[in-house]
């Protein structure tokens, strides 16, 4: 306990060269070495990406700090969610509460739970389908699951993407891509067992002709209850079975139609003596593409989503039902223009019902209602040359609580040679008030009677960024590649808890204000055919404040608390055709406020393919440490070690 910080990360890092030699002298034991996946580094940064401009770029020319986890990556990670997938992304913070509860931030501002402050800054799509809640803000994660085999990528853009994508979308987006009907043909079943959790997976694929392809899936687990902060079980396990479908049908060598479409029914341990969460939803979303001879595309996507939870600890059953539609077209004008313009609308129903817990604290006022949420959005790329390219964005967005709003972008690219990108942007993104800003009620259940301690504000305003960015994307011959973004994010009307004349009820405000500057860089190397090495460092500062006027009774915490920097060092290997080795070690800084330990940890995959059909690995989680806390005290649980056989046969 007594010995400084700096001895720790020493014996870490001593711990991490060991490993890393005894990896060296097996793989170099192996006689036959063969090409690390299927793309090398310059296969990969010819990838294509399309959250970025919304049409199809490879992501070497793509102006932004994007990142992609491949399918692969996610493959050889052993991740069992999607949080722990987002691990790998060097753009992303990821803390772990408990088994079933994350917060996923890029660029900071992870919110305030004390101050029912949520992650809310991030948008993150499936499959273009937007599950950012539009009655609470933020992301619910453990209503998210996507089978590990269906994904084909996951684009990780961080800073600010209001222009294309709308409010919300103000430090980043997420973009998780499954791989089509056509490309997971077969049957394929996985069975895992591990210290912490247990799992099992079905899923078949087949045709019904030459141009329609179908697959369904069913999953089920059971995550064990972790220790709180004081080392006592925290009866916090959980289970969410999930199901799903999709079909592809090509009409014709110009249209794609695709059907697709999950559902899911869980529970939540919420400790020794409280009932269960329960968690339920379904979506269907269908898409149209069509690709014209003259080399134009549209794109008419519409989806459905229902959420459901209830029994939980403060409020009473939600139902919430949001339906979408939206309309994309992109053409080439003049040969050194390509436009890419949409229209879109959202319209959501919630209903909250307190019959279901009587003693409910967290309420709405009005407790049910619609809202619709409608876009337009228009980007124009303009060739300055054979190698300067400048990218104007505007989207307008009009939601039923702060009117429309106007979130303008411009970006400009420069490619001194192929392997070399330059690129600057500004931009201006928006997180709009939601109904939990505006219509929320807090009871607090006295003895001497219920006392209103929270009201929503009527006049909640917008939160805003502008943001100025910059970075570079290179690559050396086809062994190593560099990303560098800088950033200075300026914010202002971000949320604070204000008393009212009385004290009490409390209110949101736009009571804080300032800056955020930063960079997020990372690398890839290639040693040899069969062994591929990454690096990423994430650093940021916040100088935020309060505005005048302002009590912020939480002060500048309110906005969050996140680690100045973290870092990671991967390593990949094929160590013989049928053996793979991957280490992950990631470094993450302390929490400022309320203090949270630095902390160090390793993540491991053994893989076996024993033959054409079946795969068997071993995987370990946070293997240098019993156990570390990755957020606040002492509302986040103990995070421990774990290991998770896993195997997966083909038929």
């Amino acid at each position: 306990m007594g010995e400084p910080a700096g001895a720790h990360r020493r014996a870490h890092s001593a711990v991490a060269l060991a490993i890393l030699a005894f990896v060296v002298g097996i793989a170099h034991a192996q006689p036959s070495p063969q090409d690390l996946g299927t793309l090398s580094l310059e296969d990969l940064g010819n990838v294509v990406v399309t959250s970025v401009s919304k049409s199809a770029e490879p992501l070497s020319d793509a102006p932004a700090a994007v990142y992609v986890i491949n399918h692969d990556d996610i493959i050889r990670s052993g991740a069992t969610s999607l949080p722990e997938m987002l691990r790998l992304a060097p753009n992303l913070d990821v803390m772990q509460l408990s088994p079933s509860n994350y917060i996923v931030t890029s660029r900071g501002l992870s919110g305030n739970q004390q101050a029912q402050n949520f992650p809310n800054k991030l948008l993150v799509l499936i499959d273009g389908r937007s599950v950012y809640s539009p009655l609470f803000s933020g992301i619910g994660w453990d209503a998210q699951y996507v089978l590990p085999e269906n994904i084909e990528r996951i684009e990780v853009i961080s800073g600010p993407a209001g222009a294309l994508w709308g409010a919300n979308a103000v430090n980043g987006v997420i973009n998780i891509i499954t791989r089509k009907a056509a490309d997971t043909q077969g049957g394929l079943a996985e069975f895992g067992l591990g210290s912490h959790e247990s799992s099992a997976s079905i899923q078949y694929g087949g045709q019904f002709n030459d141009h329609a392809y179908y697959s369904f899936y069913a999953h089920d687990f059971h995550q064990r209850s972790f220790d709180d902060s004081a080392g006592q079980n925290a009866h916090d396990g959980w289970s969410a079975p999930q199901a799903g479908f999709r079909v592809d049908w090509e009409a014709g060598s110009t249209n794609l139609i695709t059907l697709q479409g999950d559902v899911l029914n869980g529970r939540e341990g919420q400790g020794a003596n409280e009932p269960d969460r329960r968690i339920a939803g379904a979506n269907v979303l269908t898409r149209w593409r069509h690709a014209a001879a003259n080399g134009s595309n549209f794109q008419l996507q519409v989806y459905y989503d229902n959420e459901r939870d209830w029994n939980a600890l403060s409020s009473g059953a939600v139902d919430l039902n949001t339906w979408d539609i939206e309309a994309q077209h992109d053409f080439a004008l003049g040969g050194i223009q390509h436009i890419t313009w949409g229209i879109g609308d959202r319209v959501f129903r919630y209903q909250i019902s307190d019959d279901v817990r009587p003693d409910a604290s967290l309420l709405f006022r009005p407790n049910t209602g619609m809202r619709n949420l409608a876009n337009a959005f228009v980007q124009d790329q303009i060739a300055l040359g054979s190698r300067t390219q400048a990218t104007l964005g505007l989207k307008a967005e009009h939601d039923p609580f702060s009117g429309v709003s106007w979130m303008p972008s411009a970006r400009l690219s420069f490619k001194p040679n192929d392997k070399l990108l330059l690129w600057a942007a500004a931009s201006r993104a928006l997180r709009t008030p939601t109904v939990f800003d505006e219509d929320v009620v807090e009871v607090l259940n006295l003895p001497t009677g219920p006392l209103d301690a929270l009201n929503g504000n009527p006049d909640y305003r917008s939160e805003k960024l502008t943001a100025y960015e910059a970075g570079l994307r290179t690559q050396w011959a086809t062994r190593a590649t560099l990303s560098v973004s800088l950033y200075y994010n300026a914010y202002d009307d971000l949320r604070t808890l204000e008393p009212s004349s009385t004290f009490f009820p409390l209110m949101f405000g736009n009571g804080l204000a300032g800056h955020t500057y930063g960079a997020d860089i990372w690398a890839s190397y290639s040693v040899a055919d069969w062994w591929r090495l990454g690096a990423g460092l994430s650093e940021e500062r916040e100088r935020l404040h309060l505005k005048t006027g302002s009590n912020g009774l939480l002060g500048i915490a309110e906005a969050g608390d996140d680690p100045s920097h973290h870092s990671f060092i991967r390593s990949s290997m094929n160590l013989s055709e049928r053996w793979t080795l991957d280490a992950d070690l990631r470094e993450v800084s302390a929490l400022p406020n309320p203090k949270v330990p630095a902390y160090v940890e390793l993540n491991a995959r053994l893989g076996w393919k024993v033959n054409d059909t079946l795969d068997i690995s071993l995987s370990g989680f946070n293997l240098l440490h019993p156990s570390h806390q990755e957020y606040t005290f002492p509302g986040s649980d103990r995070i421990g070690r774990s290991v998770f056989l896993d195997t997966r046969v083909k038929f």
